[in-house]
C-alpha cells in the first residue's frame, strides 16, 4: 500500500521536473544576431550581389558557433577581396579552422598573392 502511494508521488514529482525545464534547445544562448569576437573590421563592398557580403551577413544571422575570414585590403596594391566563412560549426575554433582554410583555399584557387601576406580570421563567435 505504501509502495503504491510512493509511485505515485515519484510520477508526480518528475511529471512537474519535466513540464517547468526548459528544453535544451531553448535554455542555450543563440548567437544569431551578434558579431562575436571582432579581431579586426573586415573590408566589405556593400553590393549586396557579392560573395563576401553575402558570406558576412550569413555570419552575423547563424545563430551557432561560426567564424568570417577574409584578406587584409590594401587599396593602393590590392583590388579584390577574398573570404571563407563557416557557419553553425560545433565549436568556435573548429568555425575558425573551417573558415580560414576556405580563404587560404581561394587565394591558391584563383591564383593571386595579397600584399597583405593572406587571410586572417576577421570575427568569429
Amino acid at each position: 500500500m505504501i509502495l503504491k502511494h510512493f509511485r505515485k508521488l515519484i510520477i508526480s514529482t518528475l511529471s512537474g521536473f519535466l513540464i517547468f525545464a526548459p528544453p535544451a534547445a531553448e535554455a542555450a544562448e543563440s548567437l544569431a544576431g551578434k558579431i562575436g569576437d571582432k579581431r579586426f573590421a573586415p573590408n566589405l563592398s556593400l553590393d549586396p550581389k557579392e560573395a563576401c557580403y553575402k558570406a558576412y551577413l550569413g555570419y552575423i544571422a547563424a545563430g551557432g558557433h561560426s567564424a568570417y575570414a577574409t584578406t587584409f585590403y590594401s587599396r593602393v596594391v590590392d583590388l579584390y577581396i577574398i573570404c571563407g566563412a563557416k557557419l553553425n560549426a560545433p565549436t568556435q575554433k573548429a568555425a575558425e579552422e573551417i573558415a580560414l582554410r576556405d580563404c587560404q583555399y581561394g587565394l591558391k584557387k584563383w591564383k593571386v598573392k595579397t600584399a597583405s601576406g593572406g587571410c586572417a580570421i576577421a570575427a568569429s563567435k
